[in-house]
């Protein structure tokens, strides 16, 4: 027979995935908030830097825009793979203990 939900949720294996899942999310998110509240600052504090004309209609805010935009795609892009090959095998491999 295998383990309990209990003895899982005590066991070290179990700590560790929680553990790494927490820091990979919390990384993920501040980097995610820094580039968006970055954008924002940018935005409310450097006006002419921001309305610098990089073309005859862009301004520099809209790349930076973008790049935040495409920022947060990359991010959780990254969080998905990570889920996929890292954490959802551990996930497995724990619940089979679990299940015998």
């Amino acid at each position: 027979m295998g383990m309990t939900a209990k003895e899982m949720v005590e066991s070290p294996d179990f700590k560790k995935l929680v553990s790494t899942r927490w820091k990979v999310s919390l990384t993920l998110l501040f980097l995610c908030c820094a580039s968006y509240y970055g954008y924002i600052l940018l935005v409310a504090l450097n006006k002419p830097f921001m309305s610098q004309k990089i073309g005859q209609f862009t301004t520099m805010g809209i790349p930076i825009g973008i790049a935040t935009i495409v920022a947060s795609f990359v991010l959780t892009l990254i969080y998905v793979v990570w889920a996929n090959t890292k954490y959802d095998p551990e996930v497995k491999r724990l619940k089979e203990q679990i299940t015998g």
